[in-house]
C-alpha cells in the first residue's frame, strides 16, 4: 500500500495500539494533522491549550494506563514548549514518544523560520532521540522508539521529522510492535544472599519507590512484607502503593516523611530498597543515612546501584522478577518487638495545624477520603499541597497517586489530570493544587471544559508560594522576597468564565458541601479553599540533615 510519510505515521502508531494522541497543530506539522483528519475514526486528538499541558497529559495518561503516552507538536516553539513536559515524564521514568515535525530538510541548518535542533535540546532529557529526513528510516525509527520507552527503566523517546518526508511517499508493509528489550538477568547467588540477609535480619525494613509500581510488583512486595513482618516505607513515586490501613506501611520516607519511617530507617540493621534511587530528597546525608544498618539495593538501572549511597549488596533486575524469585526463599517469621516499636513510632505524629485560617489541609484531605472511593485517581501539582496531599491521603487497594517527583514541576498536575481522565474515564480523577503552581497552567481549563472531563481541582490557596516562604520563614530570617505575590484571581469565576463550575472554601463544613456538590457535576470543578500562609509542611528534615534535625512542630 502506497502511503505519504503522514499517513505512515499514523498506521504504525495504529500497530502499537495508540487510541489516543495530545498535541498542537502548526505549519511543520500540519501533514500529520491532515492524516489525522482521515484516521479520526480510530485515533482521538486532544487539543492542548499548551504543549506543555500536552506533555504533561500524555505522561499522565501513561501513568494511569500504563500505556506509552503520545504528544505531537510543530517546530521551534511548539518543540521547545515539550521540553519540560519530557524532562518531567524523564526523571520519572514514564514511558511517552514525543513526535515533532521539523522545517523540510533542505532548510535545516540555515535559521529557517521556526527552525530548532529540537533533537539536540532532548538529547539529556530522553532515552533516545531521532532526526528523520528520509522517509525510509521512518517506520523502524517509530517501532523502535516503543520499543525502547518501554523497556527497562522506561521514559520518554523523541522522533523529529522533516516536513517533506511527511509528504513524501513509499510502499507501507503493516509489522508489529518490536519486543521489549530482555529484563536483567540475576543468578541464583544473587537471590541467596538477599534472602539470607533477610533471614538474619532482627530490625528490617523496606523501602520501595517507583520501581516497583512501575514493575507491576506490588502484589509480591505485599507478600514479602505479609511473610518475613517487614515495615516498609515508600517515597512519594510508590505513594499509594501500599494500603493506608497496612499495619506495616510505615509512610513516606525523607525531607517531609513521617517520623515512623525515618526512625525505622535510622534504627534498623537491614534496608531492602527496591526500585528506589536513594534521592537527596530521602537520603539528605548520604554519609549517615541508615548508618546503623546493611543495605540492599535492587535496581533495573545499573547506574543507580551506588550512585548516591553505597549499598553493602547491589542487584541490577526488574523488582517484580526479583520479588518473584525471593519470595520462595524467605523465611515466614515474626518481628514482634521491632513492628510494635515502629507502630509507636507512627502514633507519635501529630496534626498540626497553624496560622489563623479556619480550614487546614489536613481537613480538605480527610473530607476527600471520605466522599471518594477505592477507584479514584489522585493527582497533584508540585508543592505545600503535594507534600500534605502526599501525608494525609488514606489510600486505599485501588487508589492511584500522580505526581512529579523528579523534576518537582510545577503546572504538572493540570495536564495529568487530563491525560488520566481521558485514559480511564470510568475512574474519578481529584487534581490537587496550589495557588502558585495552578497559575502556570490553568489556561488547561479549556482543554478540560472541551472535553467535557469531570476533573475536581482543590486548589490549596495560601496566596504565597508556599514552600518557598515556609523555607524563607525557617532559613531566611522572615525575608520573603518574591514569594508574597499579592495575586486576587477569584478561581471560582475564572472557572465559570472557562465554562466549567466553581465553588470556594472557608471552612470544613463549606469545604464538603462544596466537595459533594463537586462530585454530582459532569464536567471540570475548582474548590478555592483559603488557607493561611502559616500553614507548613511538618515534618521536615532541612537538606543535608539527619533524624536528630527534624522539625516537627
Amino acid at each position: 500500500m502506497r502511503v505519504t510519510g503522514s499517513q505512515l505515521v499514523a498506521e504504525v502508531l495504529l500497530e502499537h495500539g495508540v487510541d489516543t494522541i495530545f498535541g498542537y497543530p502548526g505549519g511543520t506539522i500540519l501533514n500529520l494533522y491532515d492524516a489525522l483528519y482521515e484516521y479520526r475514526d480510530r485515533i482521538r486528538h486532544v487539543l492542548s491549550a499548551h504543549e506543555q499541558g500536552a506533555a504533561h497529559a500524555a505522561d499522565g495518561y501513561a501513568r494511569a494506563t500504563g500505556k506509552t503516552g503520545v504528544v505531537f507538536a510543530t517546530s521551534g516553539p511548539g518543540a521547545t514548549n515539550l521540553v519540560t513536559g519530557i524532562a518531567t515524564a524523564y526523571m520519572d521514568s514514564i514511558p511517552m514518544v514525543a513526535i515533532t515535525c521539523n522545517v523540510p530538510d533542505p532548510l535545516i541548518g540555515r535559521d529557517a523560520f521556526q527552525e530548532v535542533s529540537i533533537t539536540g535540546i532532548t538529547i539529556p532529557i530522553t532515552k533516545h532521540t531521532y532526526f528523520i529526513n528520509r522517509i525510509e528510516d521512518l517506520a523502524d525509527a517509530i517501532r523502535n522508539a516503543f520499543r525502547i520507552a518501554a523497556s527497562g527503566r522506561k521514559g520518554p523517546v523523541l522522533i523529529d521529522i522533516t516536513k517533506d518526508v511527511t509528504a513524501a511517499t513509499i510502499n507501507y508493509k503493516p509489522g508489529k510492535p518490536l519486543p521489549a528489550d530482555p529484563r536483567p538477568e540475576f543468578t541464583e547467588e544473587d537471590v541467596r544472599r538477599v534472602a539470607s540477609m533477610i533471614n538474619a535480619s532482627e530490625r528490617p525494613v523496606i523501602y520501595c519507590g517507583g520501581g516497583v509500581p512501575a514493575s507491576g510488583a506490588g502484589e509480591e512486595l505485599l507478600e514479602l512484607m505479609d511473610k518475613a513482618d517487614i515495615p516498609a516505607a515508600h517515597t512519594l513515586m510508590a505513594a499509594g502503593l501500599i494500603g493506608y490501613d497496612n499495619p506495616r506501611n510505615l509512610g513516606m520516607l525523607g525531607m517531609h516523611g513521617s517520623i515512623a519511617a525515618n526512625k525505622a530507617v535510622d534504627r534498623s540493621d537491614l534496608i531492602i530498597a527496591i526500585g528506589a534511587r536513594f534521592s537527596d530528597r530521602v537520603a539528605l546525608n548520604p554519609q549517615k543515612f541508615g548508618r546503623r544498618a546493611q543495605k540492599v539495593q535492587i535496581d533495573i538501572d545499573t547506574s543507580e546501584i551506588n550512585k548516591n549511597v553505597i549499598v553493602d549488596f547491589g542487584v541490577t533486575a526488574d523488582a517484580r522478577d526479583f520479588l518473584e524469585a525471593l519470595l520462595p526463599l524467605v523465611k515466614e517469621k515474626t518481628h514482634k518487638e521491632w513492628i510494635e516499636k515502629a507502630a509507636g513510632w507512627k502514633n507519635t505524629t501529630g496534626d498540626v495545624k497553624e496560622g489563623d485560617a479556619t480550614l487546614h489541609p489536613s481537613e480538605i484531605v480527610q473530607a476527600v477520603c471520605d466522599l471518594t472511593d477505592k477507584e479514584t485517581t489522585y493527582v497533584t501539582d508540585v508543592g505545600q499541597h503535594q507534600m500534605w496531599t502526599a501525608q494525609y491521603l488514606k489510600y486505599g487497594k485501588g487508589n492511584k497517586f500522580l505526581t512529579s517527583g523528579g523534576l518537582g514541576t510545577m503546572g504538572f498536575g493540570y495536564g495529568a489530570a487530563i491525560g488520566a481522565q481521558i485514559g480511564e474515564p470510568e475512574r474519578r480523577v481529584i487534581h490537587f493544587t496550589g495557588d502558585g503552581s495552578f497559575h502556570m497552567n490553568l489556561n488547561e481549563a479549556c482543554t478540560a471544559v472541551s472535553q467535557n472531563l469531570p476533573i475536581i481541582t482543590v486548589i490549596m490557596n495560601n496566596r504565597v508560594l508556599g514552600m518557598v516562604y515556609q523555607w524563607q520563614t525557617a532559613f531566611y530570617g522572615g525575608r520573603y522576597s518574591a514569594t508574597t505575590p499579592e495575586r486576587k484571581t477569584n478561581f471560582p469565576k475564572l472557572i465559570e468564565a472557562f465554562g466549567g463550575k466553581g465553588f470556594s472554601a472557608k471552612t470544613p463544613q463549606e469545604f464538603e458541601e462544596a466537595f459533594k456538590k463537586a462530585l454530582k457535576e459532569k464536567g471540570p470543578v475548582w474548590i478555592d479553599c483559603a488557607l493561611s500562609p502559616d500553614e507548613r509542611v511538618l515534618p521536615m528534615i532541612p537538606g543535608g540533615g539527619t533524624l536528630e534535625d527534624m522539625i516537627i512542630g
